[in-house]
């Protein structure tokens, strides 16, 4: 029963994004809601105006699928919602300014998306703490820090995928990879919530790939790839960071090994010259494999790879129980 429930579930999301993307990309060449390329701009790599709606099939697929199978409290349903809505909102003002050739001020981004991380933290779903393996006592930390690492853990991971939207396929294809590595460990632990959340996202993801594979046939924009990025943190802090050991808390960072290592770099390397760290460029892995002689395909197969082999080290971890 549970299996079919899981079916039905990634089957419903899966689903309706393939359903609702073709008529909202109509929906996009019609309000010139479509990126266009840019000559002067390194990260603008298509060469035909790309509509940029699928952020809202998306989010449609994945909430239908959530509310219909998720047994998560009526508070926490809604706050999981309602910080996604907002990630929406002001991902689609951003988008809308990309499609006039301009460039949407991070402070409204920003306070944006640390209001949808508190809302999420309200709710009840926090990083609280951690057994140690030594003694087998739960740690549990200080009101004040749950409240900081799991901002910082929720804006981070938002924050990261966003960052890795920057080639046809990649931000979707890592984001079903990272889907599918805590679906696994929600199975593991018994966590059908998080389970839920995790193959709702997977079916999306895949979905919108079907759309989005090179070349790409429509884009999320910043407010589909921020709501990724936001059900995965918050997949992980409701289901991977639960009962975890000191070793453990490594699973769902590997998980979303790629992304979060790759813009550490990034945003270590724009501190370093100066530069303001939400400041777009082409310093992402993804550029410099680009730069290096791979072409996109490539690219996004070697990126993929790297994250399987990850998202594999993190079941390992996983299993071994550690």
């Amino acid at each position: 029963m549970v299996t079919i429930t899981y079916a039905l579930s990634f089957l419903l999301s899966f689903c309706i994004v393939m359903v609702l993307i073709p008529p909202l990309a109509k929906l996009a060449f019609r309000l010139d809601f479509v990126d266009k390329p840019r000559k002067d701009v390194e990260r603008k790599i298509h060469r035909e105006p790309i509509p940029l709606t699928a952020s809202y099939a998306i989010f449609v697929g994945f909430a239908a699928s959530f509310l219909l199978f998720s047994k998560e409290s009526t508070g926490q349903t809604i706050a999981v919602l309602s910080g996604s809505l907002l990630l929406l909102i002001i991902g689609t003002i951003d988008d809308w300014y990309k499609t006039q050739g301009k460039d949407f001020s991070a402070l409204p981004k920003l306070i944006v998306q640390i209001s949808a991380a508190v809302i999420v933290y309200l709710s009840g779903i926090t990083f609280s703490g951690f057994y140690n393996p030594l003694s087998g006592e739960y740690i549990l930390l200080p009101q004040w820090l749950q409240f900081i690492l799991t901002i910082l853990w929720i804006f981070g991971v938002t924050t990261v995928i966003n960052f890795s939207d920057g080639m046809d396929g990649l931000a979707g294809g890592l984001s079903a990879i990272s889907a599918g590595t805590l679906f696994v460990v929600a199975l593991v632990k018994g966590q059908s919530t998080s389970a839920i959340m995790a193959i709702s996202l997977i079916g999306v993801a895949l979905a919108y790939l079907r759309y989005n594979k090179p070349p790409a046939k429509i884009f999320m924009g910043d407010a589909g790839a921020t709501f990724l990025g936001f059900i995965l943190a918050v997949i992980a802090l409701d289901g991977a960071f639960k009962q975890a050991t000191v070793l453990s808390l490594f699973i769902p960072i590997l998980a979303l090994g790629v992304p979060i290592f790759d813009n550490l770099f990034v945003v270590t390397k724009r501190f370093l010259q100066g530069k303001p760290i939400y400041q777009a460029d082409a310093s992402q892995v993804h550029y410099r494999l680009l730069r290096s002689g791979l072409n996109p395909k490539q690219v996004v197969t070697f990126l993929c790879l790297i994250s399987v082999c990850f998202s594999l080290t993190s079941i390992i971890l996983l299993l071994l129980g550690v």
